[in-house]
């Protein structure tokens, strides 16, 4: 199983899944249809499907083009807003492309209807992966946008549970303001302050933070240690719901206030992609 890391629009991956065997290939959260289709042809692989984590339009905008560029394409997701969905998929849901399998999980929270993809291969030592979308990111996870606390704390709780080698397939760039908050919740773990110089090495050079596996996720991101006594400390709960529903409160005044420091960049940016109007969230 190869995986193709596509960096599209502002912070957006898109990934392309490749069976090397059968050079059959699955597409994830499709945004930008005709950069896609030119990394299909430079791998010379045949497109098959395309797994959508969910509707929000960063994730799935580019799905009726490449529907049309491709008839007979496999739109698959949990939605039924996705753009040109083909099949509503249900949790639990395994799915098969040549030899990867997958595993659908239903993880609510960001959207009602937000689906993770698990990729494994039989009898392969490649680690098995995580295509997260917005549920969970690299040191932390997406905005509570449709789903209650409770809901987001299973979703990340099943997720969690993953081998600890999976690797981590998140939606977006966001690792060096995710680990400088994770630093404000737990300024004494030597994990985040780690991970933390390395993301910043990373940006400075340009390059994507992902993968990630959930083995280290779980040493530095607040929202996998909700039951650890100094993300509780932090938040002033004990409740796991509650420690995250806290966490997502603070992070959220935490971006607010970096955005605050920088209102010229976030403005050009904005007008850049027509945010100042009336795009959907994130």
């Amino acid at each position: 199983m190869k995986v193709k890391v596509i960096p599209v629009l502002e912070d957006n991956y898109m990934y392309l899944v490749i069976e090397e065997l059968t050079r059959e290939a699955v597409a994830v959260d499709v945004a930008v249809p005709k950069r896609l289709l030119e990394i299909v042809g430079r791998e010379g692989v045949s497109l098959t499907a395309v797994l959508t984590t969910h509707h929000h339009w960063d994730h799935a905008r580019g799905n009726p083009e490449l529907a049309r560029l491709r008839p007979g394409l496999a739109v698959l997701g949990a939605d039924e807003r996705i753009f040109s969905l083909t099949r509503r998929l249900a949790h639990g849901e395994e799915l098969r492309f040549g030899a990867i399998h997958v595993r659908c999980l239903l993880t609510p929270g960001h959207t009602s209807g937000h689906m993770s993809y698990f990729l494994w291969e039989d009898d392969c030592p490649d680690p098995p992966a995580l295509f997260s979308g917005d549920a969970l990111l690299v040191a932390g996870c997406g905005s509570c946008l449709e789903g209650s606390a409770q809901q987001m704390y299973q979703s990340l709780a099943e997720l969690g549970s993953l081998p600890p080698e999976t690797k981590v397939f998140c939606g977006h760039e966001h690792t060096l303001s995710n680990l400088e908050f994770a630093q404000k919740v737990e300024p004494s773990n030597d994990h985040v302050r780690a991970k933390l110089s390395w993301a910043k090495k990373r940006d400075e050079d340009d390059v994507p933070t992902v993968p990630s596996t959930l083995g280290e996720e779980r040493l530095y991101n607040p929202f996998l240690r909700v039951a650890e006594e100094p993300v509780r400390k932090f938040t002033g709960k004990a409740v796991p719901a509650d420690v995250l529903e806290a966490l997502c409160k603070e992070r959220a005044r935490f971006e607010q206030a970096g955005e605050l420091r920088q209102p010229q960049a976030r403005a050009l940016l904005a007008l850049q992609w027509g945010l100042l109007s009336t795009a959907p969230n994130k």
